[in-house]
């Protein structure tokens, strides 16, 4: 099975769970934080995949970090994870459960690059018309790139969107460029 699958198996069962127990959000919330500790700190993806840590010490270590934040069934779901040897998958599984959690509450992530930093104006301009062009709530997530010179480009899922005025500009010349040879 590809690890994909893997991944969106485990975030279904805990997705069940969050349903369950009505804390949805919070373990994506969870999730999301112990993916980003995972990618912020070699020292514990090395432990956690290393196979001279025993299953038992990942899993009393992840308890223990997670103790104060998480609800019981969330540290089990944990321990069920690392008793498979898949928590080496646990930032797969963050994607795959923020996926589900962003289906169920109808929203959609949405990456927008700016030629300069957007004030807040602009900012709720744009999610307030991205959302109206996709029909779900736009969770936007703000670039800068000085060379696109103005407008913007949009990224949602695997759709770009290039209103770019360095894009306008190239279609110009292409079209100017044509233009004379003809």
């Amino acid at each position: 099975m590809r690890e994909s699958t893997i991944a969106r198996n485990y975030a279904e069962a805990l997705f069940t769970i969050g349903e369950h127990d009505g804390d949805t959000e919070r373990y994506a919330d969870l999730m999301a934080g112990l993916a980003a500790a995972i990618a912020a700190e070699p020292r514990i993806r090395v432990t956690l995949e290393s196979p001279r840590v025993p299953k038992p010490v990942k899993q009393q270590l992840l308890e223990r970090a997670m103790a104060r934040h998480a609800p019981a069934p969330f540290i089990r779901f944990l321990a069920a994870v690392v008793k498979r040897g898949r928590q080496g998958m646990l930032p797969a599984i963050a994607d795959q459960y923020g996926a589900l959690v962003d289906d169920k509450f109808n929203r959609v992530h949405a990456g927008i690059t700016l030629a300069r930093e957007p004030d807040d104006r602009l900012k709720a301009a744009v999610q307030e018309r991205l959302s109206a062009v996709f029909g779900k709530q736009v969770l936007p997530h703000f670039r800068t790139d000085p060379s696109i010179l103005g407008g913007l480009i949009v990224r949602v899922g695997d759709r770009i969107m290039d209103g770019s005025l360095r894009r306008k500009m190239m279609a110009l010349k292409r079209q100017m460029l044509e233009g004379r040879g003809g």
